[in-house]
């Protein structure tokens, strides 16, 4: 349904309004494309290309993007040819002619790099107010005198590192001192200085679900700001950034602005962005904050500018899109905010940040009408975005504020290439307005369909969401059910052997890691004898279960997802307290394993479809069959997922499940199994078919790996335990008539690159989340990182940085990204690895843990021999090998120099970098410019080869093949000669 937004009280006025400034800001003349294309200036035609051709808009950015980074013309050559080389972006003539070089070293190839450096520092220059102080503050006198007010925001994308955020406020509180003391010099009257900052800068660990240490972090910083600006006479506005941090940063100014010592302040700001939906109720909110508060503050009304990044997220999330997917609604809420914030304007004082006409028409027709003195609200644009129109509000008599971002190059990349974005978009006013679009069609009241909502390619099965934890209503569940779980500690975890809980000789205790004093629970270790019980009791099963039709066992197992799903927060705290997981860790654990039920369960129904091939007088079809008795010995790194896939992989097959769960882990592996038993149940489904045997691997393992019974073990751990059940199930037994399969993961010694055209903000990151999340003890972990020679000291410095700023302790605590290892013997062998490995390596950092609890700091080695045991072993903890080599090839060499071959990682922006590694990077799972863990169900079916594992990908097409015989059907259907043929 398309609606039309407008407000006939305000219309004709708008238009009005409007009429006058779109003529003041079109002149006279040809249109600005116009002047474009017949200008020389390279970084004009760059734009002008941009909006004509979509495929060299997105290369020219991607270029734009890695343009500073690259250290010399021929790489700047090397990389114009590599961007603009692809066949899907047809070149207007004056590019290809400044391609047309062989050589990047060459004198054209050098001329083509100087051009191109030369156009994007002139774009840049655009819409940047300057490089230093000294520059920043020319400009912003000449707008002084041009009749304009100014903010000022100090451009820098990413604080990742402590040093970072303290280094961010000293930086503001410089600007501050210098504006303060240039305006005292400009033509009267003085303006008031403002400055822009962002609290996500003010502490590198900013996160919703610790609202609470974030707060106290960001209060620590922002409190000296605002009393520096009082004292010397500068006002304070915060921008808003990303959705997920939205309602922690209304949050943190809300409570700050209420304290005493800032309750009367009134030269303080805070943003809304009018793409978000729900906006309105926050802006209402923010009234009745603004009442009870007293004293009013500015709220600079913005559309937005991360709409792509929040579009995409929420998709690959499976979250409800967050933002409007219509531009033209945006363009009506924000016309519907414009009226409400100017209805409270002697509460709220209202700054108008828009480019487009229409926009800044209504809100001077609202107030007109409103009886807003011009005073009481302002109207504000982007330095570069819209001069003409700032020109044309001025003479207007409105305050006008223009937004002054100011700093080096390198850091202004991003805010460069979103303001390009913003230029060149289609929906843009500006690109409309150049592109000669009629006044009627600019300034008619926006038209949009309410129904319209981004919709992603979907997957084959409903993949489970996340928790969003920038929500308080999905964050706080976890932390009452961690209480909730506090108080069932110890509770005994026995065998289900053939159809009932069974008593044990022995048990020992599940101890949790942060707190080995505290008993999570007593696991009953299944004797030899209940081994061979139930071994006896699946076989007697397994005929009935085989025949089961494929539907029954399809839905048990989406019964299982419904009750995991049902149980996540419960969960989480399960596995905070028995394996020392973080709760956002396990809650992506548990979408992981709600996944694997809905995608082998898809899957399982499509295969059993099989094929047919008939031919006159004969059918043939190809089909599957259960192999028979399953063992599954899951791992504790992954308590859930990994148990629950390879267990309702091998069920939804057909198979009778023995499941031998890690010591460490029993208890949440009982969980898992008692949402089995109660689908089994459900359905009727005999007790048999599915045993629980808690025990030490070494005891039970190998007899259930060697019984003759068993068709199929399904193994994840360790290297060595993998080759020796693979030599184990080798062995025939005396009447075994069949050859066991064994689908084994093992493992790697995962290695990213950094290349020096990467994104260092984006590659350091990516390590400190690959290398120390959930400790180092995810499979897929980084454990080495391969820099190439041009960044080696700068990416070290800043990974060194930022692994001292990261929080170590007790994963129950919110504010923990770095918990224990599983246990003592887990502690002390990686200890023993980093005493042995300060030999023969330098020892960069090793962070002071808690004195109870079995914890390893983040540790980190340089000048590390690849041959070493620091370069080869897999450790399973956070120790991070750091290696230096001189080119991409030779980092290549070393990333595959390891027996293992499961996760891999490339940080990169140069094209041909990334397809040789696509090419030649050999692992399972390859991840470019992200991330190295968290494989998603479907989407990165995960696995690998060498020693990391034998067998296919988990949560991929063929996974459950492995589970299955092939069988072919052939049947004569003729009988003496006859046969019915189709269509005869």
């Amino acid at each position: 349904m398309v609606v039309q937004a407008t407000l006939p009280a305000y219309e004709a006025q708008t238009q009005t309004i409007a009429q006058s400034l779109l003529a003041a800001v079109r002149g006279e003349g040809k249109s600005l494309l116009a002047q474009w294309r017949d200008q020389l200036r390279w970084d004009d035609r760059l734009l002008a290309w941009a909006m004509e051709s979509p495929h060299l808009r997105a290369q020219l950015f991607r270029l734009i993007d890695v343009l500073p980074s690259l250290k010399s013309k021929t790489e700047v050559a090397r990389h114009l040819q590599e961007y603009l080389s692809d066949a899907a972006v047809e070149l207007p003539s004056l590019l290809k002619n400044l391609l047309n070089f062989a050589d990047p070293d060459s004198l054209p190839g050098q001329l083509a790099a100087s051009t191109l450096t030369t156009a994007v520092e002139a774009l840049a220059h655009r819409y940047i107010a300057g490089e230093t102080l000294k520059q920043v503050s020319k400009t912003l006198e000449q707008l002084h005198r041009q009749g304009m007010t100014f903010t000022v925001d100090l451009l820098g994308e990413a604080v990742i590192t402590e040093a970072e955020a303290q280094s961010y406020l000293e930086r503001y509180l410089q600007v501050m001192e210098h504006l303060a003391t240039a305006v005292k010099t400009w033509p009267q009257p003085q303006p008031q200085p403002q400055v822009s900052v962002k609290l996500t800068a003010f502490y590198s660990q900013f996160d919703p679900f610790d609202p609470v240490g974030a707060k106290a972090r960001v209060g620590e910083r922002i409190r000296p700001l605002l009393r520096r600006a009082a004292e010397l006479g500068v006002g304070i506005h915060f921008d808003m950034e990303q959705y997920r941090y939205k309602s922690l940063t209304l949050s943190i100014l809300q409570e700050l602005l209420l304290e005493p010592e800032f309750r009367n302040r009134t030269d303080v700001g805070l943003t809304l962005q009018a793409y978000l939906r729900d906006s309105y109720t926050d802006l209402q909110n923010l009234i009745s904050w603004a009442q009870e508060r007293g004293s009013p503050v500015t709220v600079r009304l913005v559309k937005g500018a991360y709409w792509d990044q929040e579009t995409i997220l929420a998709a690959q999330k499976h979250w409800p899109q967050p933002v409007y997917n219509d531009k033209a609604a945006t363009d009506a809420n924000f016309e519907r905010l414009t009226q409400l914030l100017l209805e409270h304007h002697t509460h709220l004082y209202a700054a108008i940040g828009s480019h487009n006409v229409r926009s800044q028409a209504k809100a001077i027709a609202i107030a007109e009408a409103l009886g807003v003195p011009k005073p009481a609200f302002e109207m504000q644009v982007l330095y570069g975005m819209a001069d003409k129109l700032a020109k044309a509000l001025v003479q207007t008599g409105h305050r006008v504020r223009v937004y002054c971002p100011y700093g080096a190059l390198l850091p202004g990349m991003a805010y460069l290439i979103r303001r390009l974005l913003e230029n060149t978009a289609n929906s843009s006013f500006l690109r409309q307005s150049v592109q000669g679009y009629e006044a009627e069609q600019l300034l008619a009241p926006p038209a949009f369909d309410a129904a319209s909502v981004f919709q992603a390619a979907p997957l084959s099965f409903p993949a489970a969401a996340d928790s969003d934890f920038s929500q308080p209503s999905q964050r706080d569940p976890f932390f009452q059910a961690l209480q909730k779980v506090q108080t069932q500690l110890g509770q005994k975890v026995q065998p289900w052997i053939a159809g009932q809980y069974q008593a044990t000789p022995q048990a020992i205790p599940s101890l949790n890691p942060a707190n080995p004093e505290q008993v999570v629970g007593e696991i009953g270790l299944t004797s030899p004898e209940q081994v061979e019980e139930a071994l006896a009791a699946a076989q007697a099963c397994f005929p009935l279960w085989k025949r089961t039709p494929v539907s029954v066992r399809a839905g048990i197992l989406r019964r299982v997802a419904e009750q995991i799903a049902d149980q996540r927060a419960e969960l989480a705290a399960w596995m905070v307290l028995e394996v020392g997981k973080p709760i956002p860790q396990a809650d992506g654990e548990i979408s992981e394993a709600i996944d694997f039920c809905r995608y082998y369960a898809q899957q399982m129904e499509t295969l059993e479809r099989g094929q047919e091939r008939h031919v006159p007088g004969e059918t043939n079809r190809y089909h599957y069959q259960p192999r028979g008795l399953a063992v599954v010995i899951a791992p504790w790194n992954f308590p859930l997922s990994i148990a629950c896939g390879m267990t309702v992989a091998a069920l939804v097959t057909g198979n009778c499940v023995l499941l031998k769960p890690a010591e460490q882990s029993s208890v949440i592996a009982a969980k898992l199994a008692g949402f089995i038993l109660t689908a089994l149940s459900e359905a009727g489904i005999p007790a048999g078919v599915f045993q629980f045997l808690p025990g030490v691997g070494e005891a039970i393992g190998p007899l259930l790996v060697k019984d003759p019974r068993v068709h199929l073990i399904a193994f994840t751990g360790s290297q060595a335990v993998g080759c020796q059940i693979l030599a184990q199930a080798a062995q025939l037994a005396p009447g075994q008539q069949h050859i066991k399969r064994v689908i084994a993961e093992m493992g790697g010694k995962n290695a990213i690159i950094v290349d020096e055209s990467a994104d260092l903000d984006q590659a350091v990151k990516g390590v400190i989340n690959s290398a120390f999340g959930y400790s180092g003890q995810k499979c897929s972990a980084c454990s080495r990182v391969i820099l190439l020679e041009p960044i080696h000291d700068l990416f070290l410095g800043r990974l060194i940085e930022a692994t001292q700023s990261l929080n170590i302790g007790d994963p129950a605590h919110p504010s923990t990204q770095v918990g224990p290892v599983i246990d003592g013997e887990a502690q002390a062998r990686l200890q023993q690895a980093i005493q042995s490995a300060q030999s023969y390596a330098h020892l960069e950092l090793s962070l002071p843990v808690p004195e109870r609890g079995y914890f390893v700091g983040p540790t980190l080695f340089s000048q590390v021999d690849p041959q070493s045991d620091l370069a080869q072993r897999e450790l399973f903890g956070p120790v991070l090998a750091i290696l230096r080599v001189p080119n991409f090839s030779t980092a290549l060499e070393m990333a595959n120099a390891t027996p293992y071959a499961l996760t891999g990682g490339l940080y990169s922006r140069t094209p041909s970098h990334i397809e040789q590694a696509r090419q030649d990077f050999a692992v399972g799972n390859l991840y470019i410019n992200r991330d190295i863990t968290g494989a998603l169900v479907e989407r990165q079916p995960f696995g690998g080869f060498k020693l990391s594992g034998v067998g296919s990908k988990a949560g991929g097409p063929d996974y459950l093949l492995q589970f299955l015989e092939p069988r072919t059907l052939t049947e004569n259907i003729q009988r003496q000669g006859f046969a019915p043929i189709e269509g005869s």
